[in-house]
C-alpha cells in the first residue's frame, strides 16, 4: 500500500514524534508497504532513504512557527498515495495533507501526538481557537480515522467530540546498542563527574512546563535522599538551563541538582540509577520506554499511559500528590534491587513494545479505511 506520512518536523527539540513518527514510518516500510516520510525543517530541503523508508525534507518558510513550507505543499499536491498519515495538530502542514487527500479522494488519518489532552486543549487556547479556523480549517473533521498511542488518548479523541473509527497503536522501543550505551555513559561521566560517584536519578526530557521541571526540583530539594544527585538533561523550550541553574541556586540546592541541555548529547540513560518523568500528562512518553530499555527503573505519573510499571515491578507510577514518598521509597530499595526491576522492565519493553506491532496494526486499519 503506497503511504504518506507527514510530520512537520523531525528536529530533536521537538521531543518523542520526531523519533517515533520516523520509527513507525520505517517499520512500515521494513513490512513491505511503499512508505513516503515528509517533514520540514528550517534549513535546505533534503531528500534520502532510510533502508526501505524515503525521507523528504522541505525548507520552512515564514511563519515558520506554524510550519508553512510551500515545498511540501506543492510535493503533497503531486503525490499520489493511497492513504494520508499527518501527525500532530494546529500547524500548516495539516492543512497541506488535508487538501492533497481531498483531491485525491483518499482518507486522512490524524495522530494529535498528545494535543487533545485537557493538560494541552487548555494551554493557550486562544492559539488552537485560531488555529482550527485559519490554519488547518476542516481537516479534523475531514479526518477518515484517528491513531491514538494508548487508550487514554482514544479517550481523549471521544470526548472532543470526534466520532471516527480510532485505531490504537503504541509507539514502539527498540534495544540500545551497546556501543552506543558506552560512548554515552562515557560522554556524561566527562560532562558531569559527579555522575560516577554518586547514585543518580534522571530526567530526560524537553524543559518545558508540561513536564513538572520546577516542582521536581522542588520536590527533590525537599524529600531526596542528600547522597542522590539529580540529572535535568533536557532540550530548552519554556526553560533554559541557565534559568534553571538560578533557580536552582536560589533554593539551596548547589551540588545536589545538575543541568545540562540535552541538545547534541547522547541519552544519559548509562549514568542513572533511576528514570524521573512526573509529566501533567503524556499520550506515550517515548523517553519512558526508552529508560526501560535501557534496563531503568521509572518513577512517572498516572498522567502517562505506563500504569502496567507497576504491575510488572519495573517501577512505580502514581498520581502526582504521591510522588515525593514513591521517590523515598525508591532511593531507599538500595542499587541491587533497582537493577532488578531495571532488568524486568527491559525484558517486558522490548517484549510488549515491538515497533513491528503497531506497523502491523496500523497497517490493516489503513487498509480498513481505503476500502470503505
Amino acid at each position: 500500500m503506497k503511504l504518506c506520512h507527514v510530520v512537520p518536523s523531525l528536529e530533536e527539540r521537538y521531543g518523542g514524534p520526531s523519533r517515533s513518527v520516523f520509527e513507525l514510518s520505517r517499520a512500515l516500510a521494513d513490512a513491505g508497504e511503499e512508505v513516503e516520510l515528509l517533514a520540514t525543517a528550517p534549513g535546505a530541503p533534503e531528500s534520502r532513504r532510510a533502508g526501505a523508508l524515503q525521507v523528504e525534507v522541505f525548507r520552512r518558510d515564514w511563519p515558520a512557527r506554524i510550519c508553512r513550507s510551500a515545498g511540501l505543499r506543492s510535493r503533497l499536491a503531486e503525490a499520489e498515495p493511497a492513504l494520508i498519515h499527518h501527525h500532530s495538530l494546529w500547524l500548516r502542514t495539516l492543512h497541506y495533507a488535508h487538501r492533497a487527500a481531498a483531491r485525491r479522494r483518499v482518507p486522512l488519518v490524524i495522530s494529535p501526538r498528545g494535543m487533545l489532552s485537557d493538560w494541552a486543549w487548555q494551554h493557550r487556547q486562544g492559539r488552537k481557537r485560531i488555529a482550527s479556523r485559519w490554519i488547518h480549517p476542516g481537516a479534523l473533521a475531514a479526518a477518515a480515522g484517528w491513531h491514538a498511542t494508548s487508550e487514554a488518548e482514544a479517550k481523549e479523541i471521544r470526548s472532543r467530540g470526534f466520532t471516527q473509527p480510532v485505531c490504537v497503536a503504541p509507539n514502539g522501543v527498540a534495544a540500545p546498542e551497546p556501543a552506543a550505551v558506552e560512548a554515552a555513559a562515557e560522554h556524561w561521566r566527562a560532562a558531569c563527574p559527579a555522575v560516577a560517584e554518586r547514585p543518580v536519578a534522571l530526567f530526560y526530557s524537553r524543559f518545558h512546563r508540561k513536564k513538572r521541571v520546577l516542582e521536581l526540583i522542588d520536590l527533590w530539594l525537599e524529600r531526596a535522599p542528600r547522597d542522590w544527585l539529580l540529572l535535568l538533561a533536557g532540550i530548552p523550550q519554556d526553560y533554559t538551563p541557565e534559568t534553571l541553574d538560578d533557580y536552582i541556586g536560589r533554593y539551596g540546592g548547589a551540588g545536589r541538582v545538575e543541568v545540562f541541555s540535552g541538545s547534541g548529547r547522547p541519552p544519559p540513560y548509562a549514568v542513572a540509577s533511576l528514570f524521573l518523568l512526573p509529566s501533567h500528562n503524556e499520550n506515550f512518553g517515548m523517553v519512558i520506554g526508552e529508560a526501560l530499555a535501557h534496563g531503568l527503573p521509572v518513577l512517572v505519573t498516572d498522567g502517562t499511559p505506563w500504569a502496567a510499571v507497576n504491575a510488572v515491578g519495573a517501577g512505580w507510577c502514581v498520581p502526582w500528590p504521591d510522588f515525593g514518598p514513591a521517590l523515598q521509597a525508591a532511593a531507599a530499595e538500595g542499587p541491587e534491587r533497582l537493577r532488578q526491576r531495571g532488568a524486568a522492565g527491559r525484558d517486558w519493553v522490548l517484549r510488549e513494545f515491538a515497533w513491528e506491532r503497531p506497523a502491523r496494526t496500523l497497517a490493516a486499519f489503513y487498509r480498513t479505511l481505503a476500502s470503505g
